[in-house]
């Protein structure tokens, strides 16, 4: 991996925070589903008077205390750091939803444009986030205290948060709404496609490729 100052890291988390709010921005204005780690969010401001960048913040508050809960001693105070870096990423959510205001599509294939995207964003996004190195997402530390509390794999324990979220968006849309909000075909893209854009991304920017060696 390239080797970055830790200026540079910030900037690169920065970035990775608000390219993710533009495209979890861009999913909401497509309509045909959130990202899994959006969506419950997202519900949420539909049920309550909340933003959707106050319903993450709240999200990432309660993930950061059931971090504790599971860890326990095994807490790192270091770990706190996702709630600064949560609310900035719940303001930039609503910056991105605010600027997006004046986009509206009319058709199917144009929501199905805003929904690449917004998919295309995040995962951009995620891998900016990961490639800084200084602090996880409150999601990611949930699923990481997750596989050392139960000694379960990454990918596994990764499939069971996201398909919990979409599970409780679901379940809280219809209980509270009456029909099915967030979750669409474009939230089972995101489940697949977020993962591939950002090992993409994090090849084409953030590997140091080796000089071919000369015979």
């Amino acid at each position: 991996m390239k080797h970055y100052s830790l200026l540079t890291r910030f900037l690169i988390l920065f970035a990775g925070l608000l390219i993710m709010a533009f495209g979890v921005a861009f999913s909401i204005k497509a309509g045909l589903g959130t990202s899994p780690i959006s969506s419950l969010p997202y519900v949420i401001s539909l049920i309550a008077p909340l933003s959707v960048g106050t319903a993450t913040i709240i999200m990432h508050c309660v993930l950061i205390l059931l971090q504790i809960l599971l860890l326990r001693k095994n807490f790192e105070l270091i770990q706190l750091t996702q709630l600064p870096v949560a609310i900035i990423f719940g303001y930039l959510t609503d910056f991105a939803v605010w600027a997006l205001r004046p986009i509206s599509v009319s058709s199917y294939p144009g929501s199905l444009c805003l929904c690449l995207m917004g998919i295309l964003l995040v995962g951009t996004g995620v891998s900016f986030e990961v490639n800084a190195s200084l602090v996880t997402l409150a999601g990611e530390g949930m699923v990481l205290a997750v596989c050392r509390t139960f000694n379960l794999p990454f990918a596994k324990s990764k499939t069971g948060f996201d398909c919990t979220l979409v599970f409780l968006a679901s379940l809280l849309s219809i209980l509270f709404l009456g029909y099915l909000a967030g979750v669409r075909e474009g939230t089972a893209a995101a489940a697949i496609l977020v993962g591939v854009t950002s090992k993409a991304v994090t090849r084409k920017l953030f590997v140091k490729t080796e000089p071919a060696r000369q015979n």
